[in-house]
């Protein structure tokens, strides 16, 4: 390990005294959860310590040690895991894992399967008598647009679409490996396109279709799709956006292409030489699953790309089945009686993981539209409509409706919903607390249930298309904390120098390998560019570029980006932090800040804020944010300088753009800094540009 410099700063200690539970759940409640029965049926079966009566918080631990333990506990898990689930190999694995090493760990070696092959397996009780598309656990699909009333896909009904998709891209020559791109918005669709695709044994991308030709061909060109299935525009915020030329302009630069399925969501014909989405899913055809390794491809996601093209993450067909069974199975607690929302796009992973509910045969909701249409509670509103009991959303959007003084736990009917569960961005505590107090209402006319609201604040990455750590049914929940590190997941927090360390800021790092990690980097064909990506700092072990702190609970607590971490005074601090005290006043809507070294050895600390509607940046204000930072943080918290902008730039899926901005306030051009195809808001880039120029 790499051995700790003389001038390398030491990272904060974590407060001492952890914060009282916000949350625990009842006996009926662990008993009642799957990852409770797994538990037993672990220990019955593969020599899992017993459960701990009366004290969940001790089984998990004991639960999690076994699933990591270092003689072989990734494989004894992984192993009960694909028996619990009844994974379905068509031809048997030689051995769970051949080889441990970090890259180019080899899972389930000899084994084939298909992993559309599970997500449409639990179709028992749906057809007859099934008029609404209802089965024995709800319909498949459950889709909200934009001023509509929701829209049921039953079970057979998307077996059947996926069926014939799937027989119509054998006949324009898709075979296993061909990639198969879609720009499409959050709908049926594009969920039944996947499925095609993976049945086939094809390789998924997909963009959302309000990126631009650029983004969109930053991704697609390096994995050169044969078939490309579009929309012609789509519905956000009361509005048609026509995409017409842009799908033209992709499919001019997209030589690869053998054919284009044009999905009419505004109800434009088709243009010419492209196929008619209508008839290709008419026929009704029973599908046949293509059995492929267990390492085949199963798509293909991408990073931000915001400093350069997008990383082409490829992720396995057996490695997503797995590590989805166990994230929505046992940490989520999603099974058939359940309806699955995440406010998502197809742009981003957790769509993939949405859609990834079929797996388990809950009810996926999906919604293609704006998340604050018509008015700021418009998710919530989604997951009134359709019954939800599981709603994800952003830590961003938990604060939005938090500062608009919007009550979803009083004006909806949100009885279902038993989780709430966020990702994106640390959900700050008091985001907690205002999910914890709008749910935790006592009088008259309260809906039933509503005093056991499980917050599930989770975190994880496009590059594993899953949790590191977050939900746990069995767990209490603390302000401002993940609950756990995830089953077979060996999180820890490490130093420079390459040491574990509880209860203090750290690294995040993964020193074992999970079954979703990509097999390869498209174009990657030495595996350079993936072992740059995370294991460059500490060879063999998985960096992830986040601070954290493992907390001696087992609960996890994350800080930010560790690339962009603010170092004043030989002391690291989390820019999550400073937000979430910054955005906690009522004046600021959004906030970013940037720690600049700078060529004589000064560091500039630059606070910018995005200003309320009717709030003023004058002194007073000014004065009041560093009040507040000295007294809730530390006096190294306090900002140079506080400066109003006109918004905060942000990747295309909500990430604050803290590198870029600060290479930019560096004296980095523009062009240089950051792909502008990645960002929300190019133009407000130029503000920092403009600023670097000023301070010479």
């Amino acid at each position: 390990m790499p051995s700790q410099s003389p001038t390398e700063p030491t990272a904060p200690s974590a407060p001492p005294q952890p914060p009282p539970a916000l949350w625990r759940p009842g006996p009926e409640r662990v008993e009642q959860a799957q990852l409770t029965r797994f538990h037993r049926w672990a220990a019955e079966h593969h020599g899992a310590p017993v459960p701990v009566p009366g004290d969940p918080e001790a089984g998990y631990a004991a639960l999690h040690r076994w699933s990591v333990a270092p003689d072989g506990g990734l494989a004894r898990f992984w192993q009960a895991a694909a028996e619990w689930f009844g994974v379905r190999f068509s031809s048997p694995y030689e051995t769970v894992l051949a080889d441990a090493a970090m890259p180019g760990a080899r899972w389930f070696p000899g084994a084939r399967l298909n992993y559309a092959e599970h997500a449409l397996r639990h179709d028992v009780g749906d057809g007859e008598g099934a008029g609404d598309g209802e089965g024995a656990g709800g319909p498949a699909l459950l889709h909200v647009a934009e001023g509509a009333e929701p829209l049921p896909v039953g079970r057979a009904e998307l077996r059947a679409q996926v069926g014939s998709l799937a027989a119509e891209l054998r006949r324009l020559g898709v075979r296993p490996g061909d990639r198969v791109g879609a720009y499409l918005p959050n709908i049926p669709q594009a969920v039944v396109a996947l499925l095609a695709t993976a049945a086939v044994g094809a390789v998924w991308t997909s963009c959302s279709p309000d990126f631009g030709a650029r983004s969109v061909l930053d991704r697609f060109r390096q994995v050169e799709p044969v078939v490309l299935v579009t929309v012609d525009g789509y519905r956000y915020g009361g509005k048609e956006h026509d995409r017409r030329e842009t799908v033209a302009e992709l499919r001019r630069e997209l030589p690869s292409l053998r054919a284009v399925v044009h999905v009419p969501l505004l109800g434009t014909a088709p243009p010419d030489g492209a196929l008619e989405w209508d008839a290709l899913v008419a026929t009704g055809a029973e599908p046949v699953f293509e059995q492929v390794p267990f390492d085949h491809p199963l798509w293909v996601l991408y990073s931000s790309g915001t400093t350069g093209l997008p990383k082409a993450l490829v992720q396995s067909q057996g490695g997503i089945l797995l590590e989805h069974l166990k994230q929505l199975a046992l940490h989520c607690d999603l099974g058939p009686d359940d309806r699955f929302f995440w406010y998502t796009s197809t742009g981003w992973m957790m769509w993939n993981f949405l859609v990834s509910g079929l797996l388990v045969g809950a009810t996926v909701i999906t919604y293609g539209g704006s998340p604050g249409h018509p008015d700021v509670a418009g998710q919530w509103r989604v997951a009134e409509r359709t019954g939800a009991t599981f709603f994800g959303t952003s830590a961003a959007y938990v604060m939005a409706c938090r500062k608009a003084d919007v009550h979803p736990g009083r004006d909806l009917d949100l009885a279902r919903v038993r989780c709430v569960a966020t990702t994106g961005s640390p959900l700050p505590p008091d985001g907690f607390r205002w999910i914890h107090d709008e749910f935790h209402r006592e009088g008259p006319g309260e809906a039933p249930g509503a005093s056991d609201m499980w917050i599930a604040s989770v975190s994880g990455g496009t590059d594993v298309c899953s949790c590191f750590a977050g939900a746990v049914p069995t767990l209490p929940v603390h302000v401002g904390e993940l609950q756990a590190a995830g089953l077979a997941t060996d999180l820890q927090a490490w130093d420079p120098a390459g040491e574990p360390v509880t209860d203090e800021v750290g690294e995040l790092v993964v020193t074992q390998p999970m079954p979703s990690m990509p097999v390869r980097f498209w174009n990657d064909p030495d595996g350079a560019r993936y072992r740059d990506s995370y294991f460059s700092t500490y060879p063999g072990v998985w960096r992830h570029g986040d601070w954290i702190t493992l907390t001696s609970r087992g609960s996890v607590v994350i800080h930010g980006r560790s690339d962009s971490t603010l170092n004043r005074q030989g002391v690291r601090m989390g820019s999550a932090d400073i937000y979430e005290v910054v955005e906690r006043l009522p004046e600021v809507r959004e906030s970013l800040v940037i720690g600049v070294e700078e060529p004589d050895g000064g560091y500039w600390m630059p606070l910018f804020v995005q200003l309320a509607p009717g709030a003023r940046l004058d002194d007073a204000l000014r004065a009041r944010i560093r009040d507040a930072l000295r007294e809730q943080l530390s006096p190294r918290h306090v900002p140079d300088e506080v400066i109003e902008v006109e918004g905060v730039p942000h990747t295309l899926t909500g990430k604050r753009l803290e590198v870029p901005v600060k290479r930019v306030l560096q004296g980095t051009p523009l062009e240089k800094a950051v792909n502008p195809g990645s960002v929300d808001r190019v133009e407000l880039l130029r503000f920092y540009e403009r600023l670097a120029r000023d301070r010479g």
